[in-house]
């Protein structure tokens, strides 16, 4: 068993996110999916995006690392695109990581964005469509790269597609066979760690 601290995405902690969170579960894995926005759900990525720059990047990003106070060390860090952000920060700097799951989005380990490098002995997947907008045209597929080139135990999944929030059954981007594939990966991921 795996214990588990999922971010959400930019539209907030969705039912499909949630489902997401219950599949894990009933994988028998413990799985901490806190709310960063209070309850808000945003009907578009730039809706939920002007809500994260209202209150501020930062703060947010802050708000989010600090949901793992008071948990355990050997967390499983996990995030959906903006949740990423959060999620990455904490498997790379906060001592005990036991892995990461970076869904649509990845940080690059080198240059300006970077937290640093990637730590030693913490596994990672990173799950993304091949012609996402966002995950290839903005230039996360790189940084995911890198971490494969660099880490020890690292996982670069290619689904066919646009859809930037594929995995997430309660929006019109959900693909149920892409999410299916990804979340038996995701399974076989932590039943090894």
């Amino acid at each position: 068993m795996a214990e588990i601290l999922l971010f959400h995405h930019a539209q907030g902690l969705t039912a499909g996110v949630r489902a997401f969170a219950d599949a894990l579960r009933a994988a028998g894995h413990r799985v901490h999916a806190p709310d960063l926005f209070g309850g808000r759900i945003f009907a578009s990525i730039e809706e939920g995006l002007a809500h994260i720059n209202e209150v501020g990047f930062d703060a947010m990003r802050v708000r989010a690392e600090h949901c793992a106070d008071g948990l355990p060390s050997d967390l499983v860090y996990a995030g959906f695109s903006f949740g990423v952000v959060p999620a990455q920060k904490l498997a790379q700097t906060r001592p005990g990581a036991r892995g990461a799951l970076f869904f649509y989005s990845c940080l690059p380990i080198s240059g300006e964005w970077a937290f640093g490098p990637w730590p030693q002995g913490v596994p990672v997947q990173i799950h993304g469509m091949d012609r996402d907008p966002i995950f290839v045209g903005e230039g996360d597929i790189q940084a995911a790269r890198e971490i494969v080139g660099k880490a020890e135990d690292a996982e670069l999944f290619l689904y066919a597609g646009g859809q930037h929030y594929f995995a997430d059954n309660s929006l019109p981007s959900f693909d149920a066979d892409a999410t299916r594939l990804l979340t038996r990966r995701v399974l076989d991921f932590l039943d090894r760690i």
